[in-house]
């Protein structure tokens, strides 16, 4: 009987929030967070645009864009922007599920910082491969556009500029500027999800696996703080991909030829402060976005675990 019990332990196994209903939350703050950011993004990507010092600043961008275009151009895309978003979110926040489940200590069912830091490089990876890139391709194309007569537009909607470019520049043109997007993305997540967790840990208590619920307010301040270092490192990544992107295959020779050659070309013509245009509308937009999307997913995930489980791993 003894030796019987020695070989079939039969220790409870700890039911943790599944993949897909952290991506179901993931999903619902993207919505939220595309709908309230959306101008910022515009104005980011025109700055990052502007050659010529059209515009002045952030504040003057945006008057302008208002006062030439109508305040609606500052909605821009927001299509694009949104589905982008919720999509990207779901498949983000699932597979850095999945990928945490796979670098989690099969004895302690714990994982360690370098294993949360693995888990989300390849969640940011494959979200840039699958579903950011062509959709930033698709939304910067529209936010370049200018004016307010739609007739004189190239691109009429999201469906249109999609077939347009892969009309005149294959179906690969939707993947333009995919190196640094996933430079940029893979070490975004990696950062964030690491930094989240641990401004947990740091400013309230929480660890994974204690039953424990952040209030609303206290995700979205985890979330703030969590999404302020990405933008910083990964600025020159953020400009490139959008130089690339912004770029039609269609009109001739191409200026930038790939993500090196475009880093040096933007710092022999413009300098090395270039490579981190759009910084500040990137602050004003990525912590922001990541706290309101944190403040919902959260609250999802919250709700399941109150639901159907008990002291679950968030």
């Amino acid at each position: 009987m003894d030796n019987k019990r020695e070989q079939n332990p039969s220790p409870v196994p700890k039911k943790t929030i599944p993949p897909y209903m952290k991506a179901v939350s993931g999903s619902l703050g993207g919505v939220v967070e595309a709908c309230c950011l959306q101008p910022i993004d515009v104005i980011k990507t025109r700055l990052q645009l502007d050659t010529t010092g059209t515009y002045k600043g952030i504040i003057h961008c945006g008057a302008t864009v208002a006062r030439t275009e109508g305040v609606r151009a500052l909605w821009k895309g927001l299509t694009p922007f949104a589905t982008h978003l919720t999509l990207k979110y779901t498949l983000r926040m699932g597979s850095n599920a999945v990928f945490q489940s796979a670098f989690k200590d099969s004895k302690t069912g714990k994982i360690s910082n370098q294993g949360r830091l693995m888990a989300g490089f390849g969640a940011g990876v494959l979200e840039a491969l699958v579903i950011v890139t062509p959709f930033e391709v698709v939304k910067i194309r529209l936010q370049q556009q200018r004016g307010l007569s739609p007739e004189l537009l190239k691109y009429k909607g999201p469906i249109h500029c999609a077939r347009m470019i892969i009309r005149e520049e294959g179906l690969f043109g939707l993947w333009a500027g995919a190196a640094p997007t996933v430079m940029r993305n893979g070490t975004n997540q990696a950062a964030m999800f690491t930094a989240k967790n641990a401004f947990d840990v740091l400013l309230w208590k929480k660890h994974e696996g204690d039953g424990k619920v952040l209030q609303p307010w206290q995700s979205m301040i985890s979330g703030f703080l969590a999404g302020t270092a990405g933008p910083v490192c990964t600025g020159p990544f953020d400009v490139v991909k959008t130089r690339l992107m912004a770029q039609s295959r269609g009109g001739g020779e191409l200026k930038y030829k790939g993500m090196v050659h475009a880093i040096r070309t933007i710092y022999a013509e413009e300098g090395l402060l270039a490579l981190w245009k759009g910084l500040l509308p990137r602050l004003m937009r990525i912590p922001p976005g990541q706290a309101i999307m944190w403040g919902v997913a959260d609250q999802v995930t919250g709700f399941y675990e109150r639901r159907y489980l008990r002291n679950a791993p968030l």
